[in-house]
């Protein structure tokens, strides 16, 4: 039995980029088919991004944290086939809708080869990454969490670099042994409170935090965080990233970092807080530590990086350092912070790793030695990179100081101490951050390759145009993001402090 408290909105968005498969696939592989494929590809993804404006965005009611959108469906057995988007998911909905236009237009000319599958690994991609941000019972989120490694493992190992295979094969095997963990946790959740419907769970252990014993919780929470630190990554378990983003294309890297990597903060979100808070608020401080450690120590490997990608990709790693210690601070800052982080990391480092496509398309090399002073050659493109460079800093005036700054100020109401370690990670951005900028943009224009190099083309400007409008837009006027969260992240804390009277009960016992 079917049962619909609105229209099946998000399937129909999810489904949509579906659509153009078994167009592309009745193709030719010839240079039309090819041509052919690639509006097929774009004119899906735009489809798919206007309708989750209108059907999802416009309509959301920003007043409660309840789920929006339900729509519930007996799958098999006592599983259920339910999706539905709360403040929090429905904003990495929007992200992932409105980046993968983007994807498709970066890879118009760099993409050669197999296109058609090329273009059938996103949209199938797009489905899968939609799927995680709605899915409301515990095996569907899994399915689609699972599945989205399969295209992406393609992306990286067949279009991607010399060490594709190397690359592709770490990633699968490191994501997909978090995963199994967790899958353990879900069965065991399953078999205690015998249902996997997750706002059920989670109004369950609101009510009653001790629903899972504090023991049981701890065993819980470390299997979801086995599965979402690898994911992120967080350190020490983030080794697979530097490769698979130097090895994926352009595109890959810019969903890699922009939408899967947000898959483990939003796990933390919806899973480590709510449904096992005693567990999160005693494990908060290896949190903590793991944090301060991912964000000073990768911002020192950042420094000593040659190439350009990997560079990008260990302050990744440095900024979702900032992600987590503002999720686990458990306040209202810290969890609005780590959320606003996430969807301008989302923006930022997608706008960033498609800077380095656009001189690896004109010089096939991501060196940073081998470029220097394109300002005289490329002045819109030393614009651009100047500004993503400034948001990746945290520069106030962009989208990248908003979100830095709140999850300081969450930590340091937690714990002083992790907000002053914290800190030195902002001043070590501004130094590999500008240190690149420096070696790439400015200077002497004296490679005699780099003579005749090409500034920013018009697709290139029109890739670059949103994501530069809403780096600064957010950066100046944070409230369409921070409105949308503002109920969802009340009742996420109120829940948490709740549970925090229930640990410090439990500790005076």
């Amino acid at each position: 039995m079917i049962m619909f408290e609105n229209p099946p909105v998000l399937s129909l968005i999810a489904l949509m980029p579906l659509v153009g498969v078994p167009f592309i696939m009745a193709l030719a592989d010839d240079p039309c088919g090819h041509r052919n494929a690639r509006w097929i590809a774009l004119f899906v993804t735009i489809f798919t991004f206007v309708l989750s404006v209108i059907f999802v965005w416009y309509p959301f009611d920003i007043s409660t944290s309840e789920f929006q959108f339900v729509e519930e469906y007996r799958w098999f057995g006592p599983f259920q086939y339910k999706m539905g988007v709360d403040g929090i998911s429905m904003l990495f909905v929007i992200l992932t809708t409105f980046l993968l236009p983007l994807c498709i237009i970066a890879s118009w000319d760099s993409v050669r080869e197999r296109v058609s599958e090329y273009m059938i690994a996103f949209l199938v991609l797009e489905t899968l990454m939609i799927g995680v941000f709605c899915a409301l019972d515990l095996v569907l989120f899994y399915l689609f969490f699972e599945a989205g490694l399969i295209p992406m493992f393609l992306i990286i190992g067949v279009w991607g670099g010399k060490r594709r295979v190397y690359a592709s094969y770490k990633f699968f095997l490191y994501t997909l042994f978090g995963s199994v963990l967790m899958l353990l946790a879900m069965m065991f959740i399953y078999w205690d409170a015998k249902t996997t419907d997750i706002p059920a769970l989670i109004n369950a252990i609101a009510q009653n935090p001790r629903l899972f014993s504090s023991e049981v919780q701890w065993w819980l929470w470390l299997a979801f965080f086995a599965s979402f630190a690898v994911k992120m990554p967080m350190w020490p378990v983030h080794t697979w990233l530097p490769d698979a983003h130097v090895e994926a294309p352009t595109a890959g890297s810019v969903v890699l970092a922009g939408i899967l990597l947000k898959m483990g903060g939003y796990g933390f979100l919806r899973f480590s807080i709510p449904m096992f808070p005693l567990a999160s608020i005693e494990l908060a401080p290896l949190v903590f530590a793991l944090s301060v450690v991912a964000i000073i120590y990768t911002s020192l490997v950042a420094l000593a990086q040659v190439d350009m990608k990997k560079l990008i990709a260990y302050s990744s790693v440095a900024h979702m350092g900032f992600v987590t210690m503002g999720i686990f601070a458990g306040n209202s800052q810290g969890i609005d912070g780590a959320i606003f982080q996430m969807l301008s990391h989302g923006i930022v480092s997608a706008a960033l790793f498609l800077c380095v496509g656009v001189v690896y398309d004109r010089m096939h090399t991501r060196e940073i030695a081998a470029y220097g002073g394109l300002v005289n050659r490329m002045p819109i493109y030393a614009f651009c990179f100047l500004v993503f460079t400034m948001a990746n800093i945290g520069l106030p005036g962009t989208s990248g100081f908003i979100g830095e700054f709140l999850t300081l100020v969450g930590a340091f109401k937690a714990n002083s101490w992790v907000a002053v370690f914290a800190t030195t990670g902002i001043i070590l951005s501004a130094c590999y951050a500008l240190l690149l900028y420096r070696k790439v943009i400015l200077g002497v224009l004296e490679k005699p390759k780099l003579k005749f190099i090409s500034d920013m083309n018009t697709r290139e400007i029109s890739i670059m145009l949103p994501l530069i409008i809403l780096t600064i837009l957010f950066g100046f006027y944070p409230s369409p993001i921070l409105d949308v969260t503002s109920a969802s992240v009340r009742n996420l804390v109120a829940n948490f402090e709740a549970a925090s009277q229930v640990a410090t009960v439990l500790a005076a016992q």
